[in-house]
């Protein structure tokens, strides 16, 4: 597929300045760029180097206004990074598998399979599930008893979806994620000290648009629910606990975890490496950064405030904190 610049003006809400009829075919850094590429240029930082760029089209923000491109166009918006994004998305379209199933796929009799879904080999369709329109199962992927999985929704490679989970619409599921196992619930004999399997029988609900990397785990609720909801986005090796709740638009980088029955609000951004004791709230818009500690039980709050550290206090507080200390041994 190609697009003119300007078809891409039209696609972002842009303007054109340079040859409209610039034609572009596929995606690349600007250093790399040739004619029939798309780059973008996020800052004035950048725009040296997008003047130069051999791409048919760099998408700049209203820093670039003036700017001559001798090899192409530049098209105008109020984000580059974002109307790149959306514009890679018309250009690179993903080659959707053919529709039905692979003949080592197997499926329950009961099962239900919506128009144009796809099976790959080794696929496995337990009792009673039901799989939207258009749904991907990858090779060696396994969907339980009861399962329901919404339209337009890929599950990768050898990626395991228990019973008592339900999955909303255009969810993506990366290779070898295991969604709604047990929860880790044990209870203590305090009188032999061994441990005993506390019963975990609630459910996991995926909401809309969700999507979720290679092996991440997320566990169902023991007695309730585990949700994560529209929108979030889960890095590589993620874990949520069981009875979380995610709310809408939350980000979490790869190696986080979060222990059961903790809230983490809406449009909260979870770096690496992070720790969420059990029974935490973060509170909407709140950042963690990477390798900090969330004790038990622990509130943060405030939109946009960084938190760093263990345990997670607000960074400014964290750094003076730490160059006190700094002082001290040096005294």
């Amino acid at each position: 597929m190609s697009l003119s610049a300007r078809e891409i003006a039209g696609l972002v809400g842009g303007t054109v300045i340079g040859p409209p009829d610039a034609e572009v075919a596929g995606l690349s850094p600007l250093a790399s760029a040739g004619p029939r590429h798309l780059a973008f240029a996020e800052d004035d930082r950048a725009l040296p180097a997008a003047i130069a760029s051999a791409a048919g089209v760099v998408i700049a923000g209203a820093f670039a206004n003036g700017a001559v491109r001798p090899g192409g166009a530049f098209v105008i918006c109020e984000q580059p990074r974002l109307a790149f994004a959306r514009v890679a998305r018309r250009l690179v379209v993903r080659a959707r598998p053919r529709p039905g199933a692979h003949p080592s796929a197997i499926v329950d009799a009961s099962a239900t399979l919506g128009r144009d879904a796809s099976l790959a080999a080794h696929a496995v369709i337990d009792a009673d599930a039901i799989l939207g329109d258009r749904v991907v199962v990858g090779p060696g992927a396994h969907i339980g008893r009861g399962v329901t999985v919404g339209e337009d929704s890929i599950l990768e490679s050898n990626v395991v979806i228990y019973p008592a989970t339900t999955i909303g619409a255009r969810v993506i599921v990366h290779a070898g994620s295991v969604l709604g196992s047990d929860g880790f619930g044990y209870v203590r004999d305090g009188a032999t000290g061994r441990y005993e399997h506390f019963p975990q029988v609630g459910r996991l609900v995926i909401e809309d648009d969700v999507e979720i990397g290679a092996l991440c785990t997320i566990d169902r609720g023991a007695m309730g629910e585990t949700r994560i909801a529209r929108g979030t986005k889960l890095d590589n090796q993620v874990h949520v606990g069981h009875n979380v709740s995610v709310g809408q638009d939350v980000v979490i980088a790869a190696q986080s975890g979060i222990a059961g029955s903790s809230v983490i609000e809406d449009k909260v951004v979870v770096a690496g490496q992070v720790g969420i004791a059990d029974h935490v709230r973060i509170e909407s818009g709140v950042r963690l950064g990477a390798q900090c500690g969330v004790p038990t039980r622990d509130v943060l709050r405030g939109s946009g405030t960084l938190f760093w550290g263990t345990p997670a206090r607000p960074i400014k507080q964290c750094l003076k904190e730490l160059a006190a200390l700094a002082r001290l041994a040096k005294k």
